[in-house]
């Protein structure tokens, strides 16, 4: 099982990533208070183990906010994880594709968006499935009950 680290909140488009200890979710459009709001993109995750890859072959120690997702896990991999159901604290969120860096990551730090770029080390985004709070500590699991058909664990 693994588990929520870090939170962030982005307040408006290009603004900065604002952490906070925990936040509410709303079916289908994110996070309250962030400035991404429905669609497929309306959350943002990033795996602890492969930022710290990247921060390796970088030998850059940048905190994992520079990366401007909204959530930091650990215990969980992403890659390859389109369409699969998180469940975090008692919120469910389904992964719709891999995050794309973009060129903010090299004004933080050169080769940082191209080490990103490779083996889903950039992240997932998601929509959210259930209304709910999430905090930092809160459990990360995969949900494999979860059918796709009728938005609701089996």
């Amino acid at each position: 099982m693994g588990r929520l680290e870090r939170l962030w909140i982005k307040r408006f488009h290009g603004g900065p990533m604002d952490p906070v200890e925990h936040a509410a979710l709303r079916r289908d459009a994110g996070i309250v208070g962030n400035a991404d709001q429905g669609g497929w993109r309306q959350v943002t995750l990033v795996a602890a183990a492969q930022w710290d890859q990247v921060m390796e072959s970088l030998q850059a120690p940048l905190d994992p906010g520079v990366r401007r997702a909204n959530l930091l896990v650990s215990g969980i991999e992403l890659p390859r994880s389109r369409n699969r159901v998180l469940q975090i604290g008692p919120c469910q969120l389904r992964v719709r594709g891999e995050t794309r860096p973009c060129r903010l990551m090299d004004d933080t730090k050169a080769g940082l968006r191209a080490a990103l770029s490779t083996e889903w080390r950039g992240g997932v985004f998601a929509e959210v499935l259930s209304d709910g709070r999430i905090a930092v500590g809160d459990p990360v699991s995969w949900n494999e009950g979860f059918r796709s058909d009728c938005n609701q664990v089996v």
